[in-house]
């Protein structure tokens, strides 16, 4: 693997420390993590090389989300997707994040066969679900459905329930269903269909949970910049002069140059930002916000 692979992932360590979610996240660990991951993954480390702000956008979003790479944990991974390297969260890393944020105390997510017995009592108890561990023949029967159940820090439980066809119509409209059905690129949905599948019944239910903000952040990428899901459409008007003006004075005040300002961009907004023309104007917005904040600490 290239040093410079390796460069870019240390140039990162100001913006990943900037906004750690998770004191239990180091960058020295998920630095190596994250090494280890682009070593013995050749594609992988292909992908980076073409596209080097897809794995400075990936590093920084495990601070941000407060989520490890560690292998052992299968929480969370970098894998190449759509020629971008993007941050995977496993549906037990979602589980995870939402005991950690106190939105529930335990959970699991449960696939149902053709065969199982399953009845639901209620979205406030738990489900009945019956079936053999040992039936060799079960894991070769067809999905019919899947489910939810969690208990919240109060004592209760409540239970999500979808059917296949459901899971698949959603499955339909993501972005990176509609990139394996034009050219066949890999999928997750196609690689890993039963983690896909939990999923997606997690993040209908966590709607229903205690909000958290990590939480929010974690499903919200898994449908945008993970291919998840369908992405909200980008505001594309070009920022006003009024705005560049704000920004300039700003960063003048603060004796900062927009190349400083550039490099955090790059990274926050998920694609090269050279030039302040390059900003839409909502990003604007965000910006003069941020630069208020900084000039005000």
């Amino acid at each position: 693997m290239a040093n410079d692979i390796i460069s870019i992932i240390d140039e990162q360590r100001g913006n990943f420390c900037a906004v750690i979610a998770d004191k239990g996240i180091e960058f020295d660990r998920e630095r190596t993590f994250a090494i280890q991951a682009l070593q013995t993954n050749d594609y992988l480390c292909k992908v980076a090389t073409n596209n080097p702000n897809s794995l400075r956008a990936a590093v920084v979003n495990v601070a941000a989300i407060g989520i490890s790479l560690n292998p052992a944990s299968k929480l969370a991974y970098l894998v190449p997707r759509d020629g971008k390297v993007c941050l995977d969260i496993s549906y037990m890393g979602m589980m995870h994040l939402a005991q950690q944020c106190v939105a529930i105390q335990w959970g699991q997510a449960v696939l149902v066969r053709e065969g199982d017995q399953f009845e639901l009592r209620g979205i406030a108890q738990e489900p009945v679900h019956k079936y053999s561990p040992f039936d060799k023949d079960r894991n070769l029967r067809p999905v019919v459905g899947v489910y939810v159940v969690v208990k919240t820090d109060t004592g209760d439980y409540l239970t999500e329930c979808m059917n296949i066809e459901e899971v698949y119509a959603i499955r339909d409209r993501s972005s990176a269903w509609k990139a394996w059905v034009k050219d066949k690129k890999k999928c997750p949905w196609v690689t890993d269909e039963g983690e896909m599948i939990k999923k997606t019944v997690v993040k209908r239910a966590a709607k229903y949970w205690p909000r958290r903000d990590r939480l929010d952040k974690a499903i919200h990428h898994l449908n945008t910049d993970g291919g998840e899901g369908m992405a909200p459409e980008k505001d594309i008007t070009p920022i006003s002069q009024d705005q560049i003006v704000a920004i300039t004075d700003l960063l003048n005040a603060m004796e900062k140059t927009w190349d400083d300002l550039a490099k955090v961009l790059t990274s926050n907004f998920h694609r090269e930002i050279g030039n302040i023309e390059d900003l839409s104007q909502d990003e604007g917005v965000k910006v003069i916000a941020f630069l208020n904040k900084k000039k005000a600490a």
